[in-house]
């Protein structure tokens, strides 16, 4: 089979070719072969590689994440079970970051409900005023 050119690998894999060098530079990605010129030249079965990980992506795991997983992956000792508890644990983490998100939101409500939106000086916003001196954070634990 043909190597394929970056542009190509690109355009099969619908992934931009500043991510595919990105994730080289990152270790996703074997570095590809080169011709004599200095191009690129990747075979086609790198493609389902980067759809792992644009779907990876997708469902909130990190790089960082992702490269454990394609580590597990071809590890001869891995089970089904190691790669269960990464994706349970990533739940997990979501779950957290969702509730944080929640209680930012209910913060944010409750000093916009504070303010009657009038053309009245910046100096009288409550708003402003609660980003300044409240304790927001401590208050809603985000």
């Amino acid at each position: 089979m043909e190597p394929l050119t970056i542009k190509q690998l690109s355009d099969q894999s619908g992934v931009p070719v500043g991510t595919i060098r990105y994730y080289e530079r990152k270790g996703l990605l074997a570095p590809p072969q080169r011709t004599d010129a200095g191009y690129r030249q990747y075979q086609a079965d790198i493609i389902p590689r980067l759809h792992f990980i644009k779907q990876a992506q997708s469902v909130g795991f990190t790089l960082k994440e992702i490269q454990e997983l394609l580590t597990l992956r071809v590890t001869p000792s891995t089970t089904k079970a190691d790669i269960k508890k990464r994706a349970l644990q990533k739940i997990q983490s979501l779950e957290a970051k969702d509730s944080a998100l929640q209680r930012m939101k209910q913060a944010l409500e409750e000093i916009t409900h504070a303010c009657d939106g009038g053309h009245g000086p910046v100096s009288d916003c409550p708003i402003i005023e609660a980003l300044e001196k409240s304790n927001l954070k401590e208050k809603y634990q985000f």
